[in-house]
């Protein structure tokens, strides 16, 4: 596949924090065994991988301006364009040893999303779009699964866990969709739920209170995997009320269904 200049640039970034996150990673698995436990170690690796993805972006686009985990936002001098950046989505899985997270950066272009990137550096699975170019995994094309009927689809979801709201929301939501599909699913990082809905690996995937750079880059990968993506709510504010419910054509209206209740 050919990339624009601007997705090399992406991919190039998220190669080079990949590379640090995987040696961390063999790091974390054995200070699992450490009374102290492998916590700070994470916290550090995730604010290096952060500031490796600062230095590469900013250094060929000095003026575009970031939306980062642990950073904030940094202002830049072009009011059109941002970077979204998670340096570590599903740090409680590399915190455990547990080899399902990735790095996942956007570009935002007045507004609207143009190119996305979700890597997992164990896997070695590097997931990018371009608006209006499709959805590639390691350069093969990618469509949503062509399933039209839910009670045959397996369903990710995110779990409300210690510290986040709406746990009872949540319970109404999983019993209302655990007894109309096949299976339901929870990985434990957004940006690679919906990577695998793209995929085809899932056929749907819902969850709430995720933040702009959970779902991001995963957003453009299924619309254009040739998905559909919403908010709970069924509008397109998924980046500024943090909920996100997506499918193919046939799925996706089903389970925002039995999401609204």
């Amino acid at each position: 596949m050919a990339r624009s200049p601007v997705l090399n640039v992406m991919v190039q970034a998220v190669m080079k924090a990949g590379r640090s996150m995987r040696r961390d990673f063999g790091e974390v698995e054995q200070l699992q065994v450490s009374a102290k436990g492998p916590g700070d170690f994470v916290t550090a690796a995730d604010r290096k991988a952060e500031d490796m993805l600062r230095t590469e972006l900013q250094r060929v686009r000095p003026g575009y301006s970031l939306v980062m985990e642990e950073s904030g936002v940094i202002e830049g001098t072009d009011p059109d364009h941002r970077w979204i950046v998670d340096p570590l989505d599903g740090t409680t899985n590399f915190l455990h040893g547990i080899p399902i997270f990735a790095i996942s950066v956007a570009l935002e272009r007045a507004g609207q999303l143009v190119a996305g990137v979700v890597f997992n550096p164990i896997t070695d699975e590097l997931f990018t779009a371009e608006r209006g170019g499709g959805a590639y995994l390691n350069d093969h094309r990618l469509r949503v699964a062509a399933r039209r009927d839910i009670v045959e689809a397996v369903i990710g979801c995110g779990v409300p866990h210690l510290g986040r709201p709406k746990h009872d929301l949540f319970r109404e939501e999983l019993s209302r969709v655990q007894g109309r599909v096949s299976g339901v699913r929870r990985f434990g990082a957004a940006s690679l739920d919906l990577a695998y809905v793209a995929a085809g690996r899932l056929d749907g995937f819902w969850e709430r209170d995720l933040k702009s750079w959970d779902i991001a880059a995963g957003i453009l990968l299924v619309k254009e995997a040739g998905g559909f993506v919403t908010d709970a709510t069924g509008g397109d504010a998924m980046l500024k009320n943090g909920s996100v419910v997506c499918g193919n054509e046939h799925i996706h209206p089903e389970l925002l269904k039995l999401v609204k209740g």
